[in-house]
């Protein structure tokens, strides 16, 4: 029997955090990989909409989160937040 470990599995996760609100909503959305919490109505949908478009374009190029470089996320990023 060998006494390696087993490397344990690799999560990754987003987390969109809004500084903005003043109208006292609390607001929250989370999927199986990010969270995105606070901010005014405007930011946290914003926020909500570059979470979503960010794993859609993961899906198309058959990646998962943890396994893109931060450059290469930094990329889908900006590509994903709406203008």
């Amino acid at each position: 029997m060998s006494n390696k470990k087993k490397n344990p599995p690799l999560h990754a996760a987003l987390l969109g955090l809004g500084l903005d609100n003043e109208d006292g909503h609390k607001r929250i959305t989370t999927g199986d990989q990010f969270a995105i919490l606070g901010g005014s109505d405007e930011t946290h949908g914003r926020m909500t909409e570059t979470a979503m478009k960010t794993f859609e374009e993961l899906k198309s190029r058959k990646k998962q989160l943890h396994q893109v470089e931060p450059d290469e996320l930094a990329e889908i990023l900006q590509k994903s937040t709406p203008r």
